[in-house]
């Protein structure tokens, strides 16, 4: 089946041929990236001590409006690659001894991914593939992606989705994100880390603490709680940063220590054991990558 013929990759389901027309993401059928290297500011087990071999694909099935990478999720910057020279990247990055592969805003490309995957494997890639997304998924395509995949990095942005479309122009946000990550912990089941505690299968759920908020984040911790227990890791962020393009009141601002701090508590006095939180004074563009292209064209 050619899923690019009549697009049905998210839960938006444009059903355009992309091959001839752009749905949502303003995406046709051709990969691009902006960005392929070892990247070392994810959470502790993927980062480890080598980096995460990361490739931040172009274009976004959500609109954001605070997004920290807005130069690829909305202005689609990146160039264009083969199936054949996505393989290479990930065992160029693998030969740099990375710990994984992370694929970033993989969600558009799900089939020339896994094409890229099995020619990857047969070529010697034998680390671990993160998918690295905004939790806004479509179960039937992520059960494309069972036995490919080895850990998944999903976000769950919202609870309340008033807010998810209001900042995401996205209307069904909450029941979307919380049957992908499902589906995503019946593939991978419960997290499994090496001897140096590097993860080698399972979920990182992360949620982005937005200011103006915290009641809405406070629910989406007790539901991951309630539904996972301490069988998936969370990552509780705290690194909000307004981009210039951020005109909402609510949002023009960093997330306070006092707010977050809250959160933090709220997450320990409800049981949780597994998970990861920042430090003060994350909330910066140090995050935010340069997108120029590196380790995308081929090396020579």
């Amino acid at each position: 089946m050619n899923y690019y013929k009549s697009c049905t990759l998210c839960p938006r389901k444009c059903m355009v041929n992309r091959y001839q027309e752009l749905g949502f993401c303003k995406l046709n059928n051709e990969l691009r990236v902006a960005l392929a290297r070892p990247f070392f500011y994810e959470e502790p087990p993927i980062s480890g001590t080598k980096g995460s071999g990361t490739i931040f694909f172009s274009g976004c099935n959500l609109k954001c409006i605070f997004c920290q990478n807005i130069q690829i999720s909305k202005y689609n910057k990146g160039l264009k690659i083969s199936i054949k020279r996505l393989a290479e990247i990930m065992l160029e990055l693998q030969k740099k001894e990375v710990h994984n592969i992370n694929l970033v805003t993989p969600t558009m490309y799900i089939p020339s991914i896994i094409k890229a995957i099995k020619k990857a494997k047969r070529n010697g890639l034998r680390i671990p593939i993160i998918y690295n997304s905004s939790g806004y998924e479509n179960v039937n395509a992520l059960k494309l992606l069972d036995g490919y995949i080895d850990i998944y990095l999903p976000d769950f942005k919202y609870y309340d989705n008033t807010l998810a479309l209001k900042y995401s122009k996205c209307p069904n946000y909450l029941e979307n994100a919380m049957l992908a990550i499902k589906e995503m912990y019946k593939q991978t089941g419960p997290c499994i880390f090496d001897k140096n505690g590097i993860i080698k299968k399972g979920v990182i759920i992360r949620h982005l603490v937005l200011p103006n908020h915290i009641d809405d984040s406070k629910k989406i911790i007790n539901y991951l709680y309630n539904e996972y227990h301490d069988n998936i890791f969370l990552s509780i962020m705290n690194q909000y940063t307004p981009n210039k393009e951020v005109k909402n009141k609510d949002l023009k601002r960093n997330l306070s220590n006092s707010d977050y701090n809250e959160i933090i508590d709220y997450a320990v006095n409800i049981g949780i054991k597994n998970a990861f939180c920042q430090i003060d004074g994350t909330a910066s563009e140090s995050f935010i990558p340069d997108f120029n292209f590196e380790g995308v064209k081929k090396e020579t």
